[in-house]
C-alpha cells in the first residue's frame, strides 16, 4: 500500500478540491465517505462525511490521522476512490484480491484554472436530515428522487420542505415516550409527503417503535396512500378518510400534525390535541377567513381598508391568539418559520409542546386577560376560542 500511501501524502493539501470512496464491500460500516479541505481556527484540517444507512456523519482530522484513516478504508472497506484537485485527477481501484491500480492525470494550463479552487469554508454544504445522494424508498415512490438517490430538480424544493420538517421534529425527539409505542395523528395529510417522511425517519432513521394514522377527506388520496404505505412494507403507518371536526378514533395521542387544514380545521386540530394532552403539536394554518370576516377596528382602519393588508394582517393575528390559547392550556408555543416563502406562503408553523414546569400564580391568568383584551379590541371571537 505504499503507493496509496504516497498518493494521499501528495493530495492532502489545500488545493484538494475532493476525494470520493465508494463502491463499499462493507454497507454496515459505510456506503460512501467523501473528505475535503477545511479551515478551522486557523488550521488546514480534513473534513470526512461518512454515509452510513440514512445517517451522515462527520468529522475533520489532521493531514498525517487523514492519510492513514484513507489508506485503511481503502485496504478494508472501499474499492474505488475518485480523487480531484487545482493540479490533477486521480482514480484508484482495488480488485478481490487486493492489487492497487492508480490512474493519475495532471489538469493542462494548471495556474490558469482559478475556478477549480477549492472552498475551503466549514459548511460548504447544507446537512440534511435525509442526506442527498442517498435513495430513499418514499421518496423514489413519491417521484422526489430517482432509483439512484439524485433528486429531482422540479423536486428540489419539496426536498428542502421535507428534511425542514424533519428538523422540526428531531428538535424534540426527546419529548417522545422511549419505552412504549408512540402514537401520532396527521389531520389533513393529503398526499402525504410529510407523513412518509416522519414515518420513516421517526421508525428507520431513529429505531423508535411508532404507530401514525393520516386522517383525510379525499377517498382517492387515502386509497393511493394505503397502498404505498402497504409497497413500502409501512407497518405501522396507516390512513383513514374521514374529517377533523368529527373524528373520534383515538383515546392517547402523543403528537398531533395539521398541515395546511384549511380555516377552521386547524381549530379543531389544535382542540383535538389539547383534549387528548398530546405532548406535542405541529400545525401549519392555511386559509385563515374567520377572523378576516370579523376583524373590525376603528384605529386600525386606515390599515384595514386594504383588503390585501386586512387579510394579511387577519392570518397573523390568527395564528397569535391560536399560539396564546394553547399557551394558555400550559403548552411552551413557539411560531416558526417552516419554509422559504418563495415555495409557498402557508410558511408560519405552531409549534407547541406540553410543558410540566409549575408556572407562577396569577401568570395565566394574566395572560387571559390580555388576549381576551385584545380580542376585544378588535372585536374577534376565534373558533379556538370557544373550542377550549
Amino acid at each position: 500500500m505504499d503507493e496509496l500511501k504516497e498518493l494521499f501524502q501528495q493530495i492532502l493539501n489545500q488545493d484538494l478540491i475532493q476525494i470520493t470512496l465508494s463502491n463499499t464491500v462493507d454497507r454496515e460500516r459505510a456506503v460512501k465517505v467523501k473528505v475535503r479541505p477545511v479551515m478551522t481556527g486557523g488550521k488546514l484540517v480534513f473534513q470526512e462525511t461518512l454515509f452510513r444507512g440514512t445517517q451522515v456523519f462527520h468529522s475533520n482530522h489532521a493531514k498525517e490521522e487523514m492519510q492513514d484513516r484513507l489508506v485503511e478504508y481503502m485496504t478494508g472497506c472501499f474499492r474505488q476512490a475518485q480523487l480531484s484537485s487545482v493540479a490533477e485527477e486521480a482514480t484508484v481501484l482495488v480488485s478481490r484480491k487486493r492489487k492497487v491500480t492508480v490512474k493519475r492525470r495532471r489538469h493542462p494550463n494548471v495556474g490558469g484554472n482559478e475556478e477549480r479552487l477549492p472552498d475551503l469554508s466549514h459548511n460548504r454544504f447544507k446537512c440534511y436530515v435525509l442526506p442527498e445522494g442517498l435513495p430513499v424508498d418514499f421518496l423514489i415512490e413519491l417521484g422526489v428522487q430517482t432509483p439512484d438517490g439524485r433528486i429531482i430538480n422540479a423536486k428540489y424544493d419539496k426536498f428542502r420542505q421535507i428534511n425542514r420538517y424533519l428538523e422540526f421534529i428531531r428538535d424534540i425527539l426527546n419529548i417522545f415516550p422511549s419505552d412504549r409505542t408512540i402514537r401520532i395523528v396527521d389531520f389533513g395529510c393529503g398526499k402525504s409527503y410529510l407523513t412518509f417522511a416522519m414515518y420513516y425517519y421517526l421508525h428507520q432513521v431513529e429505531q423508535r417503535d411508532i404507530k401514525v394514522m393520516g386522517l383525510d377527506l379525499k377517498a382517492d388520496v387515502i386509497r393511493h396512500c394505503s397502498a404505498l404505505a402497504e409497497k413500502l412494507h409501512y407497518e405501522g403507518l396507516s390512513f383513514q378518510e374521514g374529517d377533523i371536526q368529527s373524528f373520534r378514533g383515538e383515546e392517547q395521542v402523543d403528537m398531533v400534525v395539521s398541515l395546511h387544514a384549511c380555516d377552521k380545521a386547524t381549530d379543531y386540530a389544535l382542540e383535538k390535541a389539547v383534549k387528548w394532552g398530546a405532548s406535542v403539536i405541529m400545525a401549519v394554518p392555511c386559509c385563515q377567513h374567520e377572523l378576516n370576516r370579523q376583524i373590525h377596528c376603528e384605529t386600525l382602519q386606515p390599515l384595514l381598508k386594504y383588503g390585501v393588508i386586512k387579510e394579511r394582517m387577519a392570518a397573523l393575528i390568527t395564528d397569535a391568539l391560536r399560539a396564546n390559547l394553547l399557551e394558555q392550556k400550559g403548552y411552551d408555543t413557539q411560531i416558526l418559520e417552516f419554509i422559504d416563502m418563495g415555495h409557498t406562503p402557508k410558511n408560519l408553523m405552531i409549534r407547541a409542546v406540553k410543558s410540566n414546569a409549575i408556572r407562577p400564580a396569577g401568570r395565566t391568568g394574566v395572560q387571559e386577560d390580555s388576549t381576551c383584551r385584545l380580542m376585544d379590541f378588535l372585536q374577534v371571537n376565534p373558533t379556538l376560542k370557544e373550542l377550549l
